[in-house]
């Protein structure tokens, strides 16, 4: 098996999602809704992944090294048109995790965003939205201190330090909150009801 040629393959992906995402700062089309060239994108690259993980199993550091294990995680993390995959995936992860081939950090997040696409509360706060007030806010997560110690074992920082990360980088990246919160959220469940994560 030539991981080699699969690990740059991966790091490609990953390439090509930042330059377009970084494209879209520039052009002030990021955060307006789920973008559909960039949708495109991310269903493009989790259909290459998904038939890699079919050749390879899960990109873990021993097979592709560590650069393109995190871009497989991230290609994963951004298919958020593809429940089936991206539920396929955190299991995988989970045994590569348990196997200390593949990063807990990255588990919690994939873990997270799909307990948010699915409804339930987070376990470690790492995914965010707009409030009410128009700030970047972790969404609904179980218990606070909890979810701290949560993150300190995997030695992230307190949910109130990120947030405060989180919102200095959408202030420099221009982000500005919906104009229309509640159409923007009927929006977001129509969505997930269409691909499939919730009924």
């Amino acid at each position: 098996m030539d991981y080699k040629s699969i690990a740059e393959r991966i790091i490609g992906l990953k390439n090509a999602d930042l330059e377009l995402r970084e494209r879209l700062i520039q052009s002030e089309q990021l955060g307006n809704g789920y973008n559909e060239e960039m949708e495109k994108l991310h269903n493009r690259n989790a259909e290459i992944l998904n038939s890699i993980i079919d050749t390879i199993g899960y990109p873990t550091i021993d097979k592709v090294g560590k650069e393109a294990s995190e871009a497989a995680w991230l290609v994963i993390q951004h298919a958020i048109s593809r429940p089936n995959f991206m539920r396929r995936c955190v299991k995988l992860l989970a045994d590569a995790v348990s196997e200390d081939k593949a990063s807990p950090r990255n588990l919690a997040y994939l873990t997270d965003r799909i307990a948010v696409f699915e409804d339930r509360p987070q376990r470690y706060g790492t995914q965010f939205d707009w409030d009410e007030n128009g700030k970047l806010s972790p969404q609904t997560f179980d218990d606070l201190n909890k979810v701290n110690q949560r993150r300190k074992s995997l030695g992230l920082n307190t949910i109130e330090e990120q947030t405060a990360i989180i919102r200095g980088r959408a202030k420099s990246e221009d982000q500005s909150p919906p104009a229309d919160l509640d159409k923007r959220r009927e929006d977001v469940e129509e969505w997930k009801k269409a691909v499939g994560w919730t009924k």
